[in-house]
């Protein structure tokens, strides 16, 4: 279908006298058009940067709890334990929602500035391959949970977020990718450092989120329109 409509427009614009300025800045257009349907564009920066201060404050009380927890209680027992563990899930599900709620938010706000549309194929496509990495992830991570495997999450939730931003990068804007290839090396570290996956986990979901969201607002929230 695009292709069909490149050679229709060069086929009446053959016919016109052009110069050759006028011919790039057409083929220019034809190229932001042709993005523009194939790939969802709206993704909103300053929604990556307010992801990574939520990740930075969710671990900032999750480390609470866990000082709490072995501080002030004495003796540890398998309660206190699983109470712990229950509280850092929903510290770790509310970040979540938060986040998601946020991108959605302003990711609709910038599209209906830029007269974007919300839901069309490149959407449906982005979110299908966003997902199916991230669900099995989180199918996975339950199972972690079940044997009892608490140190490995924190690599997980970091490695399996990161292919889901690779996945989806064909799908939005491309530079994601390296978003997602930053996590995803991050995880294999944090396999190695055992005990340490919340500072893993803050760096990856927080600090790098601050940075490229901001990278990300410069650069498209600013030029695209």
């Amino acid at each position: 279908m695009e292709n069909s409509l490149i050679f229709t427009y060069f086929a009446i614009q053959s016919t016109l006298p052009m110069k050759k300025e006028q011919y790039l800045e057409d083929i220019t257009e034809i190229k932001s058009i042709l993005n523009r349907s194939s790939r969802f564009i709206s993704l909103s920066g300053f929604s990556g940067v307010l992801a990574g201060v939520y990740s930075l404050i969710g671990a900032w009380v999750a480390y609470s709890l866990i000082q709490h927890q072995y501080t002030m209680v004495a003796p540890l027992t398998r309660n206190n334990t699983s109470s712990l563990e229950n509280s850092l899930l929903i510290v770790g599900v509310l970040v979540a929602l938060l986040s998601m709620a946020t991108g959605i938010a302003l990711t609709v706000r910038k599209a209906n500035r830029n007269s974007d549309k919300i839901w069309d194929s490149s959407t449906k496509r982005l979110l299908i391959n966003f997902g199916i990495p991230l669900i099995t992830g989180g199918l996975f991570i339950l199972v972690l949970l079940d044997a009892g495997m608490i140190g490995m999450i924190a690599p997980c939730t970091l490695i399996f977020y990161g292919l889901s931003c690779v996945n989806a990068s064909k799908y939005t804007i491309g530079t994601i990718r390296y978003l997602g290839i930053a996590e995803i090396i991050l995880g294999l570290v944090a396999t190695q450092y055992i005990g340490y996956g919340l500072h893993f986990w803050a760096l990856g979901f927080g600090v790098f989120h601050i940075i490229y969201g901001t990278f990300m607002h410069f650069k498209y929230d600013q030029t695209i329109s």
